[in-house]
């Protein structure tokens, strides 16, 4: 008979038989205290949407409101205990959900500011190109928030100047955000 806590309902029966070293218990549990930790850097909205146990999530509040060195370890041993008893393939598959979208939301903002600064640039053929491609955009006022960009870019060159350089970026920025809110890109 083995009750051994580190076993999950997910082994096989045959698993059962098998002795756990303690070198791989000592192992699994690192791995649930980094996994427990990680879910300390979360925002609170995110953190809410993950499935965890009251006590865990209590205990994971505890984690983020302690400051002193020793006690934030202990606690953090802790929290990989109670880890034991959650369904942590869940709690990781949330996580990678949330670094999936995070990652798309860079990938996303990149290739906006990519446009922006084409449009910036570019004498109309990028304007012409990005038009084709999303026809719902108000051509007229896209083209007036270039040429505001381009203006007000045009002053930005004298570095001692910081009010050019912060309408310049307001500008670059009010393009930015129409384009973020027009264009939905797949």
């Amino acid at each position: 008979m083995n009750d051994h806590p580190s076993q999950s309902a997910n082994e096989s029966p045959s698993d059962d038989n098998a002795p756990v070293s303690k070198s791989a218990r000592k192992r699994e549990m690192a791995a649930l205290q980094t996994l427990g930790e990680s879910l300390l850097d979360l925002s609170a909205d995110r953190f809410a949407k993950l499935p965890l146990s009251s006590g865990l999530r209590e205990a994971l509040n505890l984690a983020k409101s302690l400051k002193q060195r020793e006690a934030r370890r202990r606690q953090l041993q802790y929290v990989g205990k109670l880890m034991r008893a959650e369904n942590y393939g869940e709690i990781s598959a949330a996580l990678t959900r949330f670094e999936d979208d995070n990652r798309l939301f860079r990938q996303r903002f990149k290739r906006l500011e990519k446009i922006r600064d084409e449009l910036i640039e570019d004498s109309g053929e990028a304007l012409e190109a990005l038009l084709n491609s999303h026809p719902q955009l108000d051509r007229q006022h896209l083209r007036q928030l270039i040429r505001q960009a381009k203006k007000a870019s045009l002053g930005e060159d004298d570095a001692q100047n910081t009010v050019a350089t912060d309408k310049a970026t307001a500008k670059r920025r009010k393009l930015f955000e129409y384009l973020r809110e027009t264009i939905v890109l797949g």
